[in-house]
């Protein structure tokens, strides 16, 4: 296939102007050009770039990720699947059992393995210790091609299924004694794993959830918040983006929802170099989160 720069950006999650500055500065990507002299990329090309932004996202030095021929990559793909390894046996035993058994499309064993980490480690133990690995060890071994997009789709379908059903256990709160929330991802985000996680556990602690998914737009946010009023905004933000498009963001929530107290996670590349206007809160991690719910006042159990 034929892609443009903004095919590119869109697929890959890095914007157009970085992936010009990478090609200028780094050589990362060689366009090709049609008899219109109008540039384009092949699969090749978006294949390296996704491998670039991995291990960029890995936390190598962008210039050397350009640096590396496709045999280097890999390898050094490779090296990035084995730092998932988890040290403690028994949880390692669950993230190979659920990926063996997720590339074979064995649905059956899967849930099974997902349901017996649910009983052994809890749903929050196993999101830290069995699942958040498991995202990360599927996005390398796609990158380095020992997985496919398919068989990617297929894990994150059933992980999603079982938080969903763990969610659906869980006795809804009316917001009488807790907090009320608003869970939404932006427009141009659709992972919404960590999302219903953030759900779980808030639910979990009796607090009150309008969830509205993935891909919201600003018009429909500002409806839902203005029909339910919620005390608190919780989004992430996981894809790369110009830092500064991420802090028009912000600002524009919170000068939209003053009185609401805003809460996000996700790229610590991208949220790290922002300035948080009063009111919004960056949580780095999902401690800093079950920290600030175990201060939070909890509905009566019923």
């Amino acid at each position: 296939m034929k892609y443009s720069i903004s095919d590119l950006a869109q697929l890959s999650g890095i914007s157009a102007h970085n992936i010009r500055i990478w090609e200028r500065r780094y050589g990362a990507l060689k366009p090709s050009r049609t008899v219109g002299n109008t540039r384009y990329y092949d699969d090749e090309q978006l294949k390296r770039l996704l491998c670039i932004a991995g291990l960029y996202h890995a936390g190598h030095k962008i210039s050397r990720a350009c640096a590396l021929d496709k045999d280097n990559m890999s390898a050094l793909l490779q090296d990035q699947i084995e730092l998932t390894v988890s040290e403690e046996h028994r949880f390692e035993y669950f993230i190979v059992q659920i990926v063996n058994h997720g590339m074979a499309y064995n649905e059956a064993r899967v849930n099974e393995l997902i349901s017996a980490s649910f009983q052994i480690n809890g749903v929050t133990g196993t999101y830290k210790k069995v699942i958040y690995p498991i995202l990360v060890r599927m996005g390398l071994m796609w990158l380095n091609e020992s997985l496919c997009p398919s068989q990617e789709h297929f894990l994150s379908a059933i992980i999603r299924q079982k938080l969903l059903a763990a969610i659906d256990g869980l006795n809804p709160a009316d917001g009488t004694y807790g907090s009320s929330w608003l869970l939404f991802l932006p427009e141009d985000e659709d992972h919404d794993i960590g999302l219903l996680l953030a759900s779980y556990l808030l639910r979990s602690a009796g607090q009150k959830v309008i969830y509205m998914g993935p891909k919201l737009p600003l018009f429909a946010l500002a409806n839902t918040a203005n029909a339910t009023n919620p005390e608190n905004l919780l989004f992430f933000m996981t894809r790369v983006r110009p830092a500064a498009d991420a802090q028009v963001y912000i600002d524009l929530l919170s000068a939209q929802f003053p009185d609401a107290k805003i809460l996000l996670s996700g790229n610590a590349k991208v949220l790290g170099g922002l300035d948080y206007p009063q009111g919004v809160t960056w949580m780095r991690t999902l401690q800093d989160f079950e920290q600030l719910i175990a201060k939070t006042p909890k509905a009566p159990a019923l």
